[in-house]
């Protein structure tokens, strides 16, 4: 197979060199409400092509790749506890959900992902709509997972939208959602 970075043969989707030199991330926070932050690692623009591996059938392979060299280092420096909450972790027609695979890369001994918290009512896909499309078509989140300190993951942030909904959603609920953090940001 060939590495899908730089096209080299390697016996993973993402050879050794280009995780290092590709793959090294670089934190940026956006505020998106008040005391609320994302936290991104990439720039949308420099993972784009692999973001959509999503859609593949090795998609777990390379968001897990991802997020071991980002959201992994990230979780091993945090010294609270926390849950880790998927923004609506659904197996894709792949049989994967990638926001599963991006939590459950962040699992420490204070860190604990919970895969079956935050849901949307409304499937609708935001991929490539205006704001006006998913201001009027929100996601209807409900969350059932437990109180307390909650770090929502996702893999892109563009609006805002989806994470300002689910932090509402986590908050009527009765916990705390200290920050999101996603692989990448379209905005930087």
């Amino acid at each position: 197979m060939r590495c899908l970075v730089c096209r080299r043969l390697s016996w993973r989707y993402i050879c050794p060199e280009c995780q290092v030199e590709y793959l090294r991330p670089s934190v940026h926070k956006r505020t998106l409400l008040p005391g609320f932050d994302v936290v991104s690692f990439y720039a949308f623009d420099e993972i784009e092509e692999l973001l959509k591996a999503k859609y593949s059938l090795f998609g777990n392979f390379i968001y897990k790749t991802i997020a071991k060299n980002s959201l992994t280092l990230f979780a091993q420096n945090f010294e609270s506890q926390a849950f880790v909450v998927p923004i609506d972790a659904r197996l894709n027609a792949m049989g994967f959900s990638h926001t599963a695979v991006l939590a459950r890369t962040m699992r420490t001994k204070y860190l604990k992902p919970r895969y079956d918290a935050l849901y949307a009512s409304n499937d609708v896909s935001y991929a490539g709509k205006s704001l006006a499309f998913r201001l009027a078509h929100p996601r209807g989140f409900r969350y059932t997972g437990p109180t307390g300190d909650v770090i929502l993951v996702d893999d892109v942030v563009t609006t805002g939208t989806t994470l300002k909904e689910a932090y509402a959603a986590v908050r009527r609920a009765g916990a705390n959602p200290l920050f999101a953090l996603v692989l990448a940001d379209a905005d930087r």
